[in-house]
């Protein structure tokens, strides 16, 4: 872990958890959402605002270091759902935080 650069911030974590609403996988609402990388840390991905979702404890634990896609269909999760709303909040984060980066306030939810 050390040896991998990790830049999400404790503003996009929280803005992350406030736009999915819940568990990105199976939806579940909860306060202790913890950070999934959708590719894991063991096959290269990193704690990035491109690769954090929230998870609950289940979905959390249950995927572990699996590839997110296959892992869905074996839960019978709707992956196609997943995908498309994790490329919607993705688009939304980075046009929000590019913003921010550039002198702009605070994102707004």
């Amino acid at each position: 872990m050390s040896l991998v650069s990790h830049d999400l911030t404790d503003a996009q974590w929280s803005t992350l958890k406030a736009m999915w609403g819940g568990c990105a996988y199976c939806g579940a609402a909860s306060d202790a959402l913890q950070r999934d990388c959708v590719l894991p840390i063991s096959r290269g991905g990193r704690y990035t605002l491109d690769n954090v979702v929230p998870a609950c404890r289940s979905c959390n634990t249950s995927k572990c270091n699996t590839e997110v896609t296959g892992w869905l269909r074996r839960k019978r999760l709707d992956e196609r759902a997943f995908l498309a709303r994790h490329v919607e909040i993705r688009t939304e984060l980075e046009r929000r935080f590019a913003a921010t980066a550039e002198g702009a306030t605070a994102p707004t939810l």
